[in-house]
């Protein structure tokens, strides 16, 4: 029966009592909702108090959490586990000493092999040290925020792997199929995507040769894209997808006008359960919509477009009372709305700038989505050190020393001049 599994859930969740973090009666909730809507602009400060201001995962565990084991990992015991498959599933059990979030990278940049020797073709991730290059060199502005490439590519990464059900399985997921399969961008929903896509097939001609697949190329650019927002995530980045020229099934992504129970049905047939698609949703604070309404053609669906905060979720709580500039998508307010996943909408709103717990929550999700009809993920290679680190001055120089291997399809602000280093605000 359809709705089986989140309505146990909320059994689970009524019974447990302290078990879930901020789950509150409706009531409860409308008075939350109205306490954010009087805040209402992005200098809003709501927190949430005391011991929850930490690093790592802060939220409680609840039946609403994503935890199922997905791919070839279902079926492998604990004992025929590589040490990527160990780390991947325990991020999809939630494991607590398994963060989704890396900080391992190269020890310096003159530490990474020249493109094209024995050095570096010996070590898979090297080449992708020069794939997040041309990646990051794109997807920052002269401002420090992130431009409309990197929203872009964040988009692309979802719209491949989400492509995905238990019900339609083994077909679609990860696969690159979203560009290798030219039926896919005929698709209502994928428009706007076509320049992102002509980007990646230009990565890929460039730098296929050197062992580079369409897959990764595409996942390993939604998790650049991310970090290369200011308070971005970086998420630990996986090698070795196959790629697929077979087109995903049609009807497997969220439309923009859906009920919040058709959307959380959808992505719990893919394994991302309510709290993990309230996580995922987040990204919205970095997108622009352009077809859903032509009159208001790249509005944002935040206050603060280009950078990687908790905006969104206050935004879209204070709809329609919010900011008249920011386009909410209904799908999004109905969401926030549930009583399924109104309540992270809360958690997240009230941290304000302390977004540390959604980072989190969201980078622990991202694996998982990016994961979904990935079968030989306990033969992927863990790349996370090829990944730019968090904005930093190294970084923005090297546009002086290592120059873009394939040129912007995007139109880009002018770059910063030899001398400058773009700065990046504390806060937004």
């Amino acid at each position: 029966m359809r709705g089986s599994l989140v309505t146990k859930a909320c059994v689970a969740a009524s019974a447990g009592g302290s078990l879930v973090l901020a789950y509150p009666g409706m009531g409860r909730m409308n008075e939350l909702i109205a306490q954010i809507k009087a805040q209402g602009s992005i200098n809003s400060t709501i927190r949430h108090e005391g011991d929850l201001i930490t690093s790592g995962p802060i939220l409680a565990p609840s039946p609403l959490d994503s935890t199922e084991v997905i791919g070839d990992l279902v079926d492998i015991p604990d004992a025929g586990l590589t040490v990527v498959g160990r780390s991947v599933r325990n991020i999809l059990v939630r494991a607590p000493n398994e963060p989704a979030e890396g900080t391992d990278i190269y020890p310096s940049i003159d530490s990474v092999p020249d493109m094209g020797t024995p050095a570096c073709r010996a070590d898979v991730c090297c080449i992708w040290w020069y794939v997040g290059y041309d990646m990051y060199d794109m997807f920052t502005a002269r401002d420090g925020s992130c431009t409309k490439a990197a929203q872009a590519a964040i988009r692309l990464g979802f719209h491949d792997a989400a492509g995905w059900s238990k019900g339609t399985a083994p077909i679609g997921g990860a696969d690159g199929s979203i560009v290798l399969a030219p039926e896919e961008m005929a698709r209502r929903d994928n428009r706007g995507l076509a320049e992102i896509v002509d980007q990646m097939q230009e990565w890929y001609d460039y730098y296929n040769e050197y062992g580079v697949g369409m897959a990764d190329l595409i996942q390993f650019g939604a998790t650049v894209a991310a970090v290369s927002c200011p308070q971005g995530p970086r998420i630990r980045s996986f090698i070795g997808r196959i790629d697929s020229r077979v087109p995903a099934p049609e009807g497997l992504l969220p439309p923009v006008e859906g009920s919040a129970e058709f959307n959380i049905e959808l992505f719990v047939n893919k394994t991302i359960m309510p709290n993990g698609l309230a996580a995922l949703l987040g990204a919205h604070t970095t997108s622009n919509q352009r077809f859903v309404n032509a009159d208001r053609e790249g509005d944002a669906q935040d206050s603060s477009p280009g950078y990687w905060d908790t905006q969104f979720y206050r935004d879209t709580l204070a709809f329609p009372g919010g900011d008249p500039d920011v386009f909410t998508f209904q799908s999004d307010v109905n969401l926030s709305l549930d009583p399924r996943t109104g309540p992270r909408f809360l958690d997240f709103a009230r941290m304000g700038v302390e977004q540390r717990a959604w980072n989190a929550e969201y980078a622990r999700e991202y694996v998982r989505l990016s994961m979904l009809g990935v079968y030989n993920i306990n033969n992927l290679v863990e790349c996370t050190r090829a990944m730019p680190p968090a904005y930093d001055q190294e970084w923005w120089a090297l546009r002086r020393r290592v120059k873009r291997k394939v040129p912007s399809r995007f139109s880009e602000p002018k770059k910063p001049r030899e001398e400058e280093v773009a700065p990046v605000a504390d806060s937004v």
